[in-house]
């Protein structure tokens, strides 16, 4: 199941992280990321990921 969340998180990062901890801080905290630059938010979504 880990390797579909990395996919859309780096697809779609915001996804990736709303699978693994649903709407809480690091859901925004990856949005914001992620509509700052691409890249930091797929850094920020596999690396929740991978956390738990």
């Amino acid at each position: 199941m880990d390797v579909i969340r990395i996919l859309l998180a780096i697809l779609i990062p915001p996804l990736g992280v709303f699978l693994q901890v649903g709407l809480g801080l690091h859901f925004w905290l990856n949005i914001l990321l992620t509509l700052l630059g691409y890249v930091p938010g797929i850094i920020h979504a596999v690396w929740v990921i991978l956390r738990k």
